[in-house]
Formats: C-alpha cells, sequence, structure tokens
C-alpha cells in the first residue's frame, strides 16, 4: 500500500473516470458527468451552496476550452479550490 498522499491521487483518478466513462468521451465529463459526480462525491457541499445554477457556474468555470466537457486537467482544478478553501477554513477556525 502507497502513502497517503498516492492512495488520494490514485482515488482522485478513480472517481473522475468512474463518472467520465458513463456517456461520449471516456476521458471528459460532460455536464450531466459532472453533476452525477458532484451529486454523488460532494453532496454536503452541494447542499450548502443552495444555489440552482451552482452546475453550471462550475461547469463554466472548469472549461477553460470551452468545449464543454471537463477533462482531468480541468477537474483537478475544482478539487484543488475546494481542498484550498477547506484549509483555510479550517486553518481560522484554529486561530480563533
Amino acid at each position: 500500500m502507497g502513502s497517503k498522499l498516492e492512495s488520494a491521487m490514485e482515488g482522485l483518478i478513480q472517481v473522475f473516470h468512474s463518472y467520465s466513462s458513463k456517456e461520449g468521451d471516456k476521458y471528459k465529463l460532460s455536464k450531466v458527468e459532472l453533476k452525477n459526480l458532484l451529486q454523488g462525491e460532494l453532496s454536503e457541499f452541494l447542499a450548502a451552496c443552495k444555489d440552482p445554477m451552482v452546475v453550471e457556474k462550475i461547469m463554466s468555470d472548469l472549461d477553460d476550452n470551452k468545449d464543454g466537457e471537463v477533462d482531468f486537467q480541468e477537474f483537478v482544478v475544482l478539487v484543488v479550490a475546494l481542498t484550498v478553501a477547506c484549509n483555510e477554513f479550517f486553518v481560522e477556525g484554529l486561530n480563533e
């Protein structure tokens, strides 16, 4: 078994491909696949957001090349941004 970081990287890759392989290009997430991934893997984030347009906004923000799909590199940007936000929240909570 690898390190925690190696396991996290493997898990990230597996999650992406488990959703991206459902329709169309198996190496990219369509809007439907992205929505399913967010609902399946980040349901608490979506529930806390309370914005009915959140998936569309995320898709628009992530889709750098504007092809209507999110590739792995674009997806990792979302994961990194959410991880940074969670870390900042955690650190601020420790300092209060």
